[in-house]
């Protein structure tokens, strides 16, 4: 980030207060979701450091509960067809085993697990990249971020 002063561009030094928040951000996502980075990105509008770190971290806890939630509301869908298609009244025979169920729900599983890991993955390098106040990005949510804050 930089001021400019007539012709001469002079660059901002960052505290490590400032750091330290943008790397918060980046930390707390891991724990508590959209709230932590939330927080955050309200309580230092006035840094673009760390307005830009919190809002990156929130973009992309929004995105993934969103796909948390949709995918259980697809889980859910799926198990009540399945159920719903077996015949009522006596026990399932052979080839009457709800298999739709246990192929939705470990795909499932596996998508919360491999986001969760991306989550992780994603809070303790951009913290440490914030905390050593680098402008550093998501991947495509970084982009988005600069567009919103207008960096």
């Amino acid at each position: 980030m930089s001021e400019t002063s007539g012709a001469v561009t002079l660059p901002t030094e960052l505290t490590q207060e400032e750091k330290a928040f943008a790397g918060l951000a980046h930390a707390l996502m891991i724990s508590t979701w959209w709230i932590g980075p939330l927080i955050i990105f309200l309580m230092k509008r006035s840094s673009r450091f760390v307005s830009f770190h919190a809002l990156q971290a929130l973009i992309w806890q929004v995105v993934f509960t969103l796909s948390y939630m949709f995918g259980m509301a697809v889980s859910v869908a799926v198990m009540l067809v399945s159920m719903l298609s077996l015949p009522q009244g006596k026990p399932p025979g052979p080839g009457q085993f709800p298999i739709a169920l246990f192929i939705a729900f470990p795909i499932f599983w596996l998508t919360v697990m491999g986001g969760m890991a991306i989550s992780m993955t994603l809070g303790i390098v951009y913290c440490i990249k914030a905390m050593k106040g680098e402008w550093a990005g998501y991947p495509i949510i970084g982009r988005w971020a600069h567009k919103i804050l207008g960096a």
